[in-house]
């Protein structure tokens, strides 16, 4: 998996440095789009659900995209389906030669993509892949690894904590992005074998629409009331966990009951720190972004590389060249590897009563 990754992104820079110097406007190889005219758009899905889309990824496409000199757009669809299909109109009227997109969901994810590939558009699925879609590339991360891992981080918060058939909440994603399918494979993959042996005794199970985090603390106080006893909580990432954790600091459970996360967000971050929350997951999007870039900058020069891998679209039966990449646990003993990588500042996570925190993590 590692050497089709490193093979992408040296093609891509390689891509990159080409079509910052190049001239005229001759066609393709492929048939496609022209050199000369190269345009990325980028649409991405919120600024609710997760902060990552617009502290992140907006950040690391841009500067990706100006590095090489490549025009680009990049919107935000801000969970509205409708705003969507407008944006990716106005995108390809506007001559963008590939789009990317982070769908809402596949149904209309699958609508702009076909539209985008009627129009001689070039396509990627970025962090979500369009169940039935016809994009060129996906570029992710191992999303069930991602919950492979908060599975295990659960079971290690719960041992650490010596809990006795503790009773367990998950609270997943939304229904209508198969992430959150993945991420729920992948915890339910090593939860369940604790459920069988009867380690863990399995509580209320429900998705968010929407990941929407207002309507996540809803559901989850309703679980709590339903069963007061519940020891544990599956959150599929830091927003839903931090729904939750509100919840608990009501009922004053908040660090007695293990909550997990994903997306490493300062929020999350400082939950661990407080010990409030039991884990996240490291994603790190400089190198998604920059993945996912470089496949645009080679689509836009008419170059389709090969990636090294493929997923299986289970609705489309059709194997999409991916570039899948490896996440990453974070406990309070780690929350420092998170800020040595960049992806958040000591200034931003360090604040007011966290710095005696972030002193006591070794965060320096």
């Amino acid at each position: 998996m590692r050497k089709g990754i490193l093979r992408v992104l040296a093609v891509g820079m390689a891509a990159s440095v080409a079509l910052a110097g190049c001239g005229g406007g001759s066609k393709s190889k492929t048939g496609g789009t022209t050199a000369k005219k190269a345009k990325v758009g980028v649409i991405l899905p919120d600024s609710k659900s997760s902060a990552r889309w617009e502290t992140a990824d907006r950040k690391y496409l841009t500067d990706a995209f100006k590095a090489a000199g490549v025009d680009y757009d990049i919107q935000n669809a801000q969970n509205d389906k409708n705003a969507f299909q407008t944006i990716a109109d106005q995108m390809i009227t506007n001559g963008v030669t590939v789009l990317m997109i982070v769908n809402l969901d596949s149904g209309t994810g699958k609508a702009v993509l076909d539209k985008a590939k009627a129009q001689g558009v070039a396509t990627i699925d970025y962090d979500r892949l369009t169940l039935g879609g016809s994009a060129s590339y996906y570029v992710s991360f191992d999303n069930t690894k991602v919950g492979q891992l908060q599975g295990q981080g659960l079971v290690k918060c719960l041992t650490d904590m010596k809990a006795s058939k503790p009773l367990i909440a998950e609270l997943n994603g939304s229904p209508t992005d198969n992430n959150a399918t993945l991420f729920k494979n992948g915890y339910d993959s090593v939860l369940k074998p604790k459920y069988d042996a009867g380690d863990f005794v399995k509580g209320p199970d429900q998705s968010v629409p929407e990941w929407d985090n207002a309507q996540a603390a809803t559901i989850f106080e309703q679980m709590l009331t339903s069963k007061p006893t519940i020891a544990g909580v599956l959150a599929a990432n830091d927003g839903l966990g931090n729904a939750a954790i509100t919840v608990l600091k009501k009922f004053k459970l908040n660090g007695k009951v293990p909550v997990t996360g994903q997306d490493a967000t300062v929020q999350g971050l400082q939950n661990i720190l407080a010990g409030d929350q039991c884990m996240t997951v490291y994603k790190a999007i400089k190198l998604e972004a920059n993945a996912a870039s470089d496949l645009a900058i080679s689509l836009a020069k008419g170059d389709k590389k090969d990636t090294g891998q493929t997923v299986k679209d289970p609705t489309g039966g059709r194997d999409v060249p991916a570039v899948l990449l490896d996440p990453k646990a974070i406990y309070k003993d780690n929350v420092k590897d998170v800020v040595a990588d960049g992806f958040v500042t000591k200034a931003e996570l360090c604040t007011g009563d966290f710095a005696a925190k972030c002193t006591e993590a070794g965060i320096s």
